[in-house]
């Protein structure tokens, strides 16, 4: 389903953000670093992006920055990246799920207080937003944004006011934060991580010769040439200054819940989440549906990108042959303007198309990641009949989606959800597949190696945290 990922597809799902932040000791420059990093996160979100970097031996808190709209090759020209010197930074990408799309609300956020300046990237998104936000402006705060993001930058802040350091005053402020964070803080002679004690989403520390490295996903160090030291700890707090790494673990709690999704679909596949390889949890997918809805059929085929894995596992398991009917257009940028309806041309056809040299004549085992509203499920369906495929059996990588996420995924509310009034029969017949099956719930650990910690409440109902009781996406869009 993640075949049109820069560009709005009410049927496919998208993460709110990714993070990625350096600190090089010896004082080398570190925007290419971060330019790169943001590069391979950018599949985490193409909306918007950003980059402040600072020089620890130069003014205290001069911060530079650039932000803007489009994807990360639009926004920064060489000429922008030879503006962005120093030796500290940290980068943002991303698709707003709470708040407006909009210029104000890039990230990173760059704030000047009392105690000097911070920048902050987030992703995640909070469940008590509204509350916090009440509190700061009832004392007289004022906003520039419409995100949660600058809600926590302004409680750290608050914090910093009583705290000894910094990192102590993004502690401090965590015991107010309610729902999934994954920071990334610059100060003027520190790089700061930290991650929500649930552990929704992932946040990754490595080191390049005497760099420090913060990121959203392992493959992003692998983009800046980086070794992979370990993952934070949920609720941990880590500090990165001159001396090396500090930690704080004291808001480690014993209740985990990582995104199950982050396995099924956000996180590439080259990528380790937690010591769990994201490659191998959607290969043992596969073979999951192929044990629980065997068919008999000639070939097995993935749609691009996340449903590539899951086929070549349902594939092994089956020992039905895995074949490539899909060719993706890499090159449809989020700019892309939609055909016409005078046309009669599908953007699905425009970004995805069919080999018929794989399929026609054949009986089709067609795996994705996800049925959201059921549109562009159907459009491959007919586009493989069409090829020539003489059945089509559909087996979706996860579970059906019937509740909405608050935890900074768009899945939207439940009357949106195909499966939420629709059986998986009638569903089969409003896609026009064959057949259908969907992972079972309950076998969702097995795809991370039997681990229990995760949340699947877009699946289950099984809220980590309470709901929010107002509408946390949408309630300030500007």
């Amino acid at each position: 389903m993640n075949m049109e990922n820069n560009s709005y597809n009410p049927d496919e799902l998208h993460e709110e953000c990714g993070v990625f932040g350096v600190y090089d000791l010896d004082g080398n420059d570190i925007v290419s670093t971060i330019y790169y990093g943001l590069f391979a996160l950018q599949h985490r979100g193409q909306e918007s992006c950003g980059i402040a970097v600072s020089d620890t031996d130069g003014p205290k808190g001069a911060v530079k920055a650039w932000k803007g709209m489009g994807l990360v090759s639009e926004v920064f020209t060489p000429e922008h990246l030879d503006t962005l010197k120093g030796n500290i930074g940290i980068g943002h990408v991303r698709y707003s799920t709470a708040g407006g799309s909009n210029i104000n609300n890039t990230q990173p956020l760059v704030l000047n207080y009392i105690k000097g300046t911070l920048a902050l990237a987030h992703n995640g998104n909070l469940v008590n937003t509204p509350e916090l936000r009440k509190e700061l402006e009832y004392t007289g705060a004022i906003f520039q944004t419409t995100i949660d993001t600058e809600v926590i930058a302004y409680h750290i802040a608050r914090e910093r006011l009583n705290s000894a350091t910094v990192e102590e005053a993004v502690r401090r402020a965590m015991k107010k934060l309610s729902g999934a964070y994954s920071l990334v803080i610059m100060s003027p002679r520190k790089l700061i991580g930290a991650r929500d004690p649930f552990g929704f989403h992932p946040l990754v520390i490595g080191k390049r010769d005497n760099a420090y490295i913060l990121a959203s996903e392992t493959a992003a160090l692998s983009a800046a040439d980086a070794e992979f030291i370990r993952d934070v700890l949920p609720g941990e707090v880590v500090m990165i200054n001159e001396e090396g790494i500090h930690s704080d673990t004291s808001q480690c709690n014993q209740k985990i819940a990582k995104c199950i999704f982050e396995y099924i679909y956000f996180s590439r596949p080259d990528s380790r989440f937690d010591g769990v390889s994201v490659y191998n949890s959607r290969i043992m997918a596969g073979r999951i549906l192929a044990q629980t809805y065997p068919v008999e059929a000639d070939v097995v085929v993935g749609v691009p990108d996340s449903g590539n894995a899951a086929a070549l596992g349902y594939s092994l398991e089956s020992g039905i042959p895995f074949g490539m009917a899909f060719v993706k257009n890499s090159y449809v940028g989020r700019t892309f303007i939609k055909p016409k309806q005078a046309m009669r041309v599908s953007s699905v056809r425009i970004k995805l198309n069919v080999l018929p040299e794989v399929v026609q004549g054949k009986r089709v085992v067609m795996i994705d990641d996800s049925i959201v509203r059921g549109t562009t499920s159907e459009k491959i369906v007919r586009m493989l009949k069409k090829a020539g495929a003489t059945e089509v059996h559909v087996r979706i990588s996860s579970p059906p989606f019937l509740y909405a996420c608050y935890f900074g995924t768009d899945i939207p509310t439940g009357d949106q959800l195909i499966a939420h009034n629709n059986s998986i029969d009638k569903i089969r017949d409003m896609i026009g597949a064959d057949s259908l099956g969907y992972l079972s719930a309950e076998r969702l650990s097995e795809m991370i190696g039997g681990d229990k910690g995760y949340c699947d409440a877009c699946f289950t109902g099984n809220y980590p945290i309470a709901p929010p009781t107002q509408d946390i996406r949408g309630e300030y869009d500007l």
